[in-house]
């Protein structure tokens, strides 16, 4: 267990590499730049040109991709090992200290500071959206699958359905108008504009969780409902398949009662397909979801991401699209370690 997890943590160095060297270059071969337009007007070229150089944006590619990696210097102790700029002071420090780099849009704020800020609120808003998703989905599968043709499977498989065709971008303004507008039980928005509602909470003394919850009720709900039918419907197919295996028959031929059989034998199989998912959908709802962002007004990285790539915003492109890669990279290990626990005949020391 041990040797495979080391394994396929050193497998992320090249893939993390993989990612920044193709983001950094094909980001840069988007017609534009971070300083063409302001607003709606455009700059003097001799502004222009200024920027691009306080930004380092007039040096060659590669000079600029070093910077970014590793930084405008490089020391070894007390040691310089080169200086890409000896005449200016760094600036940039280098991803792999932790240094995203600032942004060229947003002055006087680096990279750090946006996802710093933006990243617990849609993390917050991705973590309970799956729960919610998981509470509501994996049981309805169970049901619908274990009264199989009857009218509980129906209702399941026609909530799913309908779950699934209504998109996240009709049921937050239809439950807006609903809860907010018309019986005013929930705020429509504002959820994390104050630090507190998403830093510090555990430490912040008398926080009011009520009305935290209050404000994440309703895009937490739009976002998980979808959430909710895609589990019921790979939870169904799933059991379907797996109680009609051979084990499970032998399991029943041995007088085993239905319900051992079933939660014991069949269900930690049939989760396989549902933990599949779970990855690669951890990774994309925590780190921003936009269209839910823009209805409820939450300051999330899905936002900035649009907007960093519109603005030609390099720096931010490429700092969203690591944490993105990062977290992908971890859901999927802790997908491979949840099959080996989930079904034994998996080998994760192979």
């Amino acid at each position: 267990m041990l040797r495979f997890i080391i394994r396929r943590i050193l497998g992320f160095i090249p893939v993390l590499l993989g990612v920044v060297i193709f983001t950094f270059f094909m980001a840069r071969a988007i017609p534009g730049g971070p300083f063409d337009f302001i607003g709606d007007k455009s700059l003097p070229p001799s502004v222009v040109k200024n920027l691009e150089a306080k930004y380092h944006l007039d040096w060659p590619e590669w000079e600029q991709f070093i910077s970014y990696l590793i930084g405008d210097e490089l020391y070894i102790g007390p040691v310089k090992i080169f200086d890409l700029d000896p005449e200016t002071p760094a600036y940039s420090y280098g991803v792999l200290r932790g240094d995203l780099g600032p942004s060229f849009r947003y002055r006087g704020q680096t990279v750090n500071d946006i996802i710093g800020r933006t990243f617990p609120l849609s993390a917050q808003l991705g973590v309970m959206a799956i729960i919610l998703g998981l509470v509501i989905g994996v049981p309805a599968g169970i049901i619908s699958a274990l009264k199989q043709n009857t009218w509980l499977d129906y209702s399941a498989t026609f909530v799913a359905v309908l779950g699934v065709s209504i998109p996240s971008l009709v049921m937050a303004p239809l439950l807006i108008w609903i809860f907010s507008v018309n019986l005013g039980w929930f705020p429509a928005a504002t959820w994390g504009a104050k630090p507190p509602y998403f830093q510090n909470m555990f430490l912040t003394p008398g926080f009011d969780w009520g009305n935290y919850f209050s404000h994440a009720v309703m895009p937490v709900f739009a976002l998980g409902t979808g959430l909710s039918a895609t589990f019921a419907r790979l939870m169904r197919a799933s059991l379907l398949q797996v109680i009609r295996e051979d084990y499970i028959r032998t399991a029943r031929a041995k007088g085993l009662h239905e319900s051992m059989v079933i939660y014991r034998h069949a269900l930690k199989n049939s989760l396989i397909p549902v933990v599949t998912v779970i990855g690669p959908m951890f990774a994309a709802l925590i780190t921003g979801t936009l269209v839910i962002e823009q209805i409820f007004g939450l300051n999330g990285m899905g936002k900035h991401f649009v907007q960093s790539i519109t603005n030609r915003d390099y720096a931010v492109v490429l700092g969203t699209i690591l944490i993105y890669t990062i977290i992908l990279v971890f859901s999927n290990l802790l997908v491979d370690l949840a099959y080996g626990w989930l079904d034994p005949r998996i080998r994760l020391d192979a």
